[in-house]
């Protein structure tokens, strides 16, 4: 089916998933917002492009990836059953529609767990979402989703955590600082892909100074 569809048919499918999208993230409150997905998409396309990926599939699982966190939703399950749903409604054939449910099950970080992307399209939306995660916006969306949480900026009586579960990820007292170290600052070795590699780098030497300012701030040294 994928050939038999003009360019405009696929603009109409991306578009009807954006306003899906933005029903259901545009109130977002913890960072995970439709501009989140709005710069994912963006940067998926630039990726898809330099890696020569799929990129229809690429725009798609970039829309769609949030919409079944399991965050923002009463369980994993639950998140994707609603991306199945959504899919099925729409004129794709069934490798699109499994592909795309591979990638958007396997998106997220999970406290490091998740298995390796299989496909380039997979890698490229993994990366994209991760650039999110490293650098300066990556910074307000931390402080954001710390303040969501409850959680403090930061507790010298509260150390990063090393190794964890996914529930203890997602679930344990941590800070916004810590979320630094447990999951922001490995992020730029966990990127699939040569292009996204590229601006993972500059990105994270930003962070990393960051941090570095910080604690000298709140030892009272700079």
């Amino acid at each position: 089916m994928g050939d038999s569809r003009s360019e405009k048919e696929l603009q109409q499918i991306i578009a009807r998933t954006e306003q899906f999208v933005k029903s259901e993230l545009g109130n977002d409150p913890t960072g995970h917002d439709w501009w989140h997905i709005h710069r994912v998409v963006r940067t998926a396309e630039r990726l898809a492009r330099e890696e020569k990926a799929d990129l229809f599939i690429c725009t798609m699982a970039a829309l769609l990836h949030d919409v079944a966190d399991e965050k923002l939703n009463v369980s994993k399950e639950a998140g994707l059953q609603k991306v199945s749903d959504w899919l099925a409604a729409l004129s794709l054939d069934d490798d699109e529609r499994q592909h795309l449910m591979e990638i958007i099950s396997t998106m997220s970080y999970n406290a490091g767990t998740n298995p390796p992307m299989r496909t380039p399209e997979g890698k490229v939306v993994q990366d994209a979402d991760r650039l999110d995660a490293i650098g300066a916006i990556a910074i307000a969306r931390t402080f954001l989703y710390a303040g969501w949480k409850g959680d403090p900026i930061h507790d010298p009586g509260l150390p990063p955590r090393d190794e964890m579960t996914a529930a203890e990820y997602r679930q344990g007292k941590s800070t916004a600082i810590n979320h630094f170290h447990e999951k922001l600052l490995k992020l730029k070795e966990r990127i699939n892909t040569a292009s996204a590699r590229r601006i993972a780098e500059e990105r994270h030497r930003y962070m990393q100074q960051y941090v570095e300012q910080f604690y000298k701030e709140w030892e009272g040294e700079s």
